[in-house]
């Protein structure tokens, strides 16, 4: 592609606006595409969060030039790869004899094409071959390869070919530990690449797995207990297994019934940088839901959610861990079920202090039960007493877990310790 990059973004097949980077002056712009907006259809698609109007004219963006958004607008930007992606990108196309850093932030959407998560898809496309079955276990052995030359220049001990089918499957699962994207017939339990696939005839996975063979433990298993226990205590998330033992496997709620569904993450939606800790608030998670005019029992979910994030030690609960799907037939958002919740850091390792990725009450350590009732009470979480003694039972039910899941006793003992205790007894009211 040419330096000054065009590209036309399509959700739910209907081309939305074109999307273009000008490298010589490092901006981006967007235009919508004059029929979408005379149609009057997804008037919410991109929400009024005051980055892209809802306009004829030409939209210049300046401000987004941090590594999260590349310079793009948010929205689009959601759609790159993350850590783990861009590794098997670049390893990739250094395999194909191309350089990573020659390749505009436009042309790598042409890569994700359709490909993506959630329903935005971009065109023109870079065509790949189709691949028609794949081999987890080989692909955990790519993989440790690919994760051991990260650091170097040259892949050129790595097979093109089975390069190819880890970066179809590989780059749009976001995130900083390796996944992939499988589709799994409901007929005869075959496994395909779930990167164009998402038919009704198959259940849709994001596998999170597990390469550490050298670790004293199982991370993927640690978060099946965790998934496990969220669940227990009455939180929304997807149906998930763990296969052969080992990896993580959990549906996509991007893909429901046959359908592409579009999703954004709370920093795709606001332009509110993961990594700054200005922007990284529960407040603004919730100002956010109000203004996505969430139904109350989703702004109680996000409490939920956020005391279990406390009380279970899961540190990592930034703003792209958080999302929210568009309902089409209704032209509104909702909260997408939970994701990527776990014991956030290593147990074998005895930290003193660690904060959080999203403060409560401008704190990232020591969070206790006023800083709890202060959120509860701006929301008008009322019954925020019984949500807390709720997920606060669940320890006892995860500990049961852990141990059916054969997690060594030290890794519990060391996850337990650091698990927080909100309260002892019912407050007064």
């Amino acid at each position: 592609m040419a330096k000054n990059d065009i590209i036309k973004a399509f959700c739910f097949d209907t081309e939305i606006g074109v999307l273009g980077w000008d490298e010589n002056r490092a901006v981006s712009f967007f235009q919508y595409h004059p029929d979408f907006l005379a149609s009057n259809k997804y008037i919410n698609l991109i929400p009024k969060t005051r980055i892209i109007q809802r306009v004829k004219e030409v939209q210049v963006f300046k401000k987004f030039n941090s590594e999260t958004f590349r310079g793009l607008p948010p929205i689009f930007a959601d759609s790159l790869p993350d850590m783990f992606g861009n590794i098997i990108f670049k390893t990739w196309l250094e395999s194909n004899n191309k350089n990573f850093d020659n390749i505009s932030v436009i042309e790598q959407l042409a890569y994700v094409s359709n490909r993506g998560m959630g329903a935005l898809e971009y065109k023109p496309k870079k065509e790949i071959p189709l691949s028609t079955t794949i081999n987890i276990d080989e692909i955990v052995e790519i993989l440790k390869n690919v994760l051991e030359i990260k650091g170097k220049t040259s892949a050129e001990k790595l097979n093109h070919k089975a390069l190819l089918n880890i970066f179809k499957i590989g780059t749009s699962a976001g995130g900083a530990r390796p996944k992939i994207l499988i589709s799994e017939s409901k007929l005869d339990g075959k496994i395909i690449p779930g990167d164009i696939n998402y038919s009704k005839d198959y259940e849709h996975y994001l596998i999170k797995l597990n390469v550490d063979d050298d670790l004293a433990f199982n991370k993927e298993i640690i978060e099946y207990s965790y998934y496990l226990t969220l669940t227990h205590c009455g939180i929304n998330m997807m149906d998930s297994k763990i296969i052969e033992n080992r990896h993580f496997a959990t549906k996509r709620f991007d893909r429901i019934a046959g359908e592409k569904m579009h999703v954004l993450t709370a920093t795709g939606l606001t332009g509110w940088d993961f990594k700054d800790p200005n922007k990284s608030t529960y407040e603004n998670l919730f100002e956010l839901s109000l203004f996505m005019r969430l139904p109350h029992s989703e702004i109680e979910e996000l409490f939920r959610r956020m005391v279990f994030n406390i009380v279970f030690a899961n540190r990592d609960d930034h703003l792209k861990n958080h999302s929210y799907i568009y309902d089409k037939l209704n032209d509104s958002w909702n909260l997408s079920p939970a994701y990527d919740v776990t014991y956030s850091l290593n147990p074998l390792i005895n930290y003193k202090k660690t904060s959080r990725a999203l403060s409560i009450n401008n704190k990232r350590i020591d969070i206790n039960l006023e800083d709890v009732k202060f959120i509860a009470q701006k929301y008008t979480v009322r019954n925020y007493v019984s949500i807390i003694e709720e997920i606060q039972s669940g320890i006892q039910f995860w500990r049961k877990c852990a141990n059916e899941l054969d997690i060594p006793l030290k890794i519990i003992d060391s996850i337990s310790r650091d698990f927080v205790i909100l309260q002892r007894t019912a407050p007064k009211i």
